[in-house]
Parts: structure tokens; C-alpha cells; sequence
């Protein structure tokens, strides 16, 4: 079972420009943020730390070869920065940290070039108000564990909302993708949270494509640690399918939640049933 927490972050209207992928600002200055709330080490440094191996923030952005176990999620070219954040497993017990580096990242450090503060109209977390006119209120919050709610229809339409960056023969798409390699990378980030290695999925779904309109959408990120500008174009748009098995619906229903592909933490591979 999945288990997650999601917190809602509404802010004040700003005149803080917004861009059209707003992914690579949050998650820069979320890791900025939430090592200034977590880090005990007067070196600063993450690799001799001795408190690395339970520090949230050398999870989330040091630790090499491990499922991110976060991402952010909105949409392309909205009007603001509110955005969701996703915790996953073992991270949702470390929500009190995650909010403070939210309130932090928000209200002190500030957003884009400029770091303008934002005023925080209120925060939800699992659609329960825990922050609002400059309080927190966290009880009664406990993590939601993934239940399938969907209802199978003859006809579904999956909307790629942000650039889903996946392979397929060692190829990044740029098309269509069949809907077994959307499934297979859902399957196996589900193992991955669970501490299981990747493997090849374990039954064949069974689908008919009706349409697809979808479209290659080239985008880059700035890393200022690699110091360099960095490709990260995904596919997006709709395809519509008839008679979905059940399986292949309980995969794509998780997959709202966790994302697919690469880079979900940055909030790309957004997908949502309709």
C-alpha cells in the first residue's frame, strides 16, 4: 500500500513574475530552505556528516540512487506560484520539517531571481487547513494511504499535464508512448518506495488507443550546482483509450500521485484520468 501525505500551498496574490514551469524554482529554493531548518552540522557539509543517514534534507537532495520520495505538483503557465508538494513512505513522518522549509522558503528566503517573499494565504495538508493567519495547527493529521476510486469507463482520457521525460529502447519519446511503459514505470517506482529492485512487469495490460494528441515540449532548467543549463523537454498532451483493463486503471490512478517518468520531483510527469 501507498502510503502519502499532500500539503496545498495557496499564497497572496504578488506581482512576482511567473514562469511557465515553475518546478526548478520551488524545488531550489525547498532544498535551500529546508537544509537551513534541518541541518545540525557546523561544517555544512553533507558528505562527513555524522547525522546524514536521518537527515531529510541529504534524502531528499544528496543521497545517490534512491527514489525520490517527494515531488511538486501544479500545472504549466498557471497565473501564481501555489503549488501541492507529495511526500511519500517514511518522508510524511517528517512533515512538521517539511512545512517549517516550506513557511521558510516562502516568507524569509523568497522566489525567482529577485527572492521576493510571498505572504501565505493559508496551507492545507490533506485538505485540512494546518496553517492559516500566521498559525499552525497540526493535529489530527495522519498520512492517507492510496485507495482507487476511479470508475472504469468504456472511454478514458489521460492528459499529460507537465513534460513527462521518459525512455523507451534508450530513446527518449517524443510521441506517443505505449501505455505498457507508462504502466512498467509506475510499477516499478512503486517498487522502489518499498525498497524492492526494478523489474520487468508482471502481467501484459490490455487497452485500445482511440486518439492521442500529443506533442513534444522542449524546456530547460538552470542547475547551479552543475553550473550549467539543463534539458529537461517531455511529451504532453491527451490520449484517449477504450476497455483498460482493471490492473493497468489501479497503476494510472497511483500514478496521479507519485508522477511518472523522470524528474517527478521537479513536478514533471504529471498525469490525470478524466
Amino acid at each position: 500500500m501507498i502510503k502519502y501525505t499532500k500539503i496545498d500551498v495557496k499564497l497572496e496574490p504578488s506581482a512576482i513574475k511567473v514562469l511557465p514551469f515553475i518546478g526548478s524554482t520551488l524545488r531550489g529554493v525547498f532544498g535551500y530552505s529546508l537544509k537551513k531548518v534541518v541541518c545540525i552540522n557546523p561544517s555544512y557539509k553533507c558528505e562527513v556528516c555524522f547525522a546524514k543517514d536521518n537527515c531529510i534534507y541529504f534524502s531528499f537532495f544528496e543521497q545517490k540512487n534512491q527514489v525520490h520520495k517527494y515531488r511538486f505538483d501544479f500545472i504549466l503557465n498557471q497565473n501564481s506560484y501555489d503549488f501541492s508538494l507529495y511526500l511519500f513512505d517514511n518522508a510524511t513522518d517528517k512533515l512538521p520539517y517539511i512545512l517549517s522549509a516550506l513557511h521558510k522558503m516562502l516568507t524569509e528566503t523568497g522566489l525567482g531571481v529577485d527572492r521576493i517573499k510571498q505572504e501565505i494565504k493559508n496551507i492545507k495538508v490533506n485538505n485540512k487547513i494546518v496553517y492559516e493567519n500566521g498559525n499552525f495547527n497540526l493535529s489530527d493529521i495522519t498520512p492517507q494511504e492510496f485507495q482507487n476510486t476511479f470508475q472504469p469507463k468504456k472511454a478514458i482520457t489521460l492528459s499529460l499535464l507537465t513534460p513527462l521525460r521518459i525512455k523507451y529502447k534508450n530513446k527518449l519519446l517524443t510521441q506517443t508512448p505505449p501505455l505498457e511503459i507508462l504502466i512498467s514505470s509506475i510499477y516499478n517506482k512503486i517498487r522502489e518506495l518499498k525498497n524492492l529492485p526494478r523489474s520487468k512487469l508482471n502481467y501484459t495490460p490490455n487497452y485500445t488507443t482511440i486518439s492521442s494528441d500529443i506533442r513534444f515540449l522542449d524546456q530547460t532548467r538552470r542547475s547551479n550546482r552543475q553550473k550549467t543549463t539543463l534539458q529537461i523537454g517531455g511529451i504532453i498532451g491527451e490520449i484517449v483509450y477504450e476497455n483498460i483493463d482493471e490492473k493497468s486503471l489501479y497503476f494510472l490512478e497511483i500514478g496521479e500521485i507519485l508522477g511518472i517518468g523522470k524528474q517527478t520531483s521537479f513536478g514533471m510527469g504529471k498525469i490525470q484520468l478524466s
